[in-house]
C-alpha cells in the first residue's frame, strides 16, 4: 500500500512541477520540460515497482506529461509550436543516448565508483533504445496531428478534455504498442508480453485523465511576457 500512496503523491508532484515550469518560464518552460522529461522518463523506466501485485515500470508519469505539454503548446500556440517541441525532445533523446553511451566507454579510474551505476541507468540495450526512440517519434507526432483534428471537431473552450484525452489515449496506445513490440516481442512469452502491454497502457490512460485538470489550469495562466 505504501507504493500506491507514494505513487499518487509522485504523480501530483510531477504535474505540479509541470505547472510551475510553465507558470515561471512560459512557452520556453514547456520546451525545457519536453527536453528534461525525455531524459528523466528513460532513466525512471529502468526501475520497476509493485503496486497491489502488479509490477510496473516508472517513467509513465513523466512520459504522459509530455503529451500534456505538446497538447498545451498546440492549444495556446498552434500545431507548429507543438511539432517543434516534439523535434526538440527527439533531438534531446538522441543526444543523451549517444553522449551517455560514449561516457560509459571511457575506462574508469581505479577510484571510480560511478561506472557500474551509469551502465545500469544508461547502458540500454540497442533494442530498448530503438524502441524508445521509435515510439516517441511516432506517438508524439501522432498526438499533435490528432489534437489538431479534434480541435476542428470539438473546438469549444470547455471541450479541451475531449481534445487532450482523445489524442493522448490513441497516441499512448500506439506508443505502448510500438515500444513493447520492439523491446519485448519474442523475448517474453506472448501472455507476459500482453500483460506488460495492457498494464502499461492502462496506467497511461489513468495518468492522462488525472493530468487533464492540470492542463486546464495551465491553459488559464496569463504569462506576462506573452501577453
Amino acid at each position: 500500500m505504501f507504493n500506491l500512496g507514494w505513487g499518487a503523491l509522485f504523480v501530483l508532484v510531477t504535474y505540479g512541477f509541470f505547472l510551475l515550469c510553465y507558470r515561471l518560464f512560459g512557452k520556453k518552460g514547456l520546451y525545457a520540460w519536453i527536453g528534461v522529461a525525455t531524459v528523466i522518463a528513460n532513466i525512471q523506466v529502468t526501475k520497476t515497482i509493485d503496486i497491489m501485485g502488479i509490477v510496473l515500470t516508472l517513467g509513465n508519469t513523466m512520459y504522459v506529461s509530455m503529451y500534456l505539454t505538446s497538447d498545451l503548446l498546440n492549444e495556446k500556440y498552434g500545431s507548429g509550436e507543438a511539432r517543434k517541441a516534439v523535434w526538440f525532445g527527439f533531438f534531446t533523446l538522441i543526444m543523451t543516448t549517444v553522449l551517455m553511451q560514449m561516457v560509459i566507454f571511457f575506462e574508469p579510474a581505479p577510484t571510480d565508483f560511478a561506472q557500474d551505476s551509469m551502465k545500469t541507468l544508461f547502458g540500454l540495450l540497442p533494442r530498448l533504445a530503438l524502441g524508445s526512440l521509435t515510439a516517441y517519434f511516432i506517438s508524439q507526432f501522432l498526438d499533435v496531428r490528432l489534437f489538431s483534428m479534434l480541435r476542428k471537431m470539438a473546438p469549444g473552450r470547455n471541450q479541451l478534455w475531449i481534445r487532450t484525452n482523445g489524442s493522448s489515449i490513441v497516441s499512448s496506445f500506439v506508443d505502448t504498442l510500438v515500444f513493447c513490440t520492439i523491446a519485448f516481442a519474442f523475448i517474453y512469452p506472448w501472455d507476459v508480453w500482453l500483460e506488460i502491454f495492457l498494464t502499461t497502457y492502462i496506467i497511461k490512460f489513468v495518468l492522462t485523465a488525472v493530468g487533464t485538470p492540470f492542463l486546464y489550469a495551465a491553459r488559464n495562466f496569463k504569462i506576462k511576457d506573452e501577453a
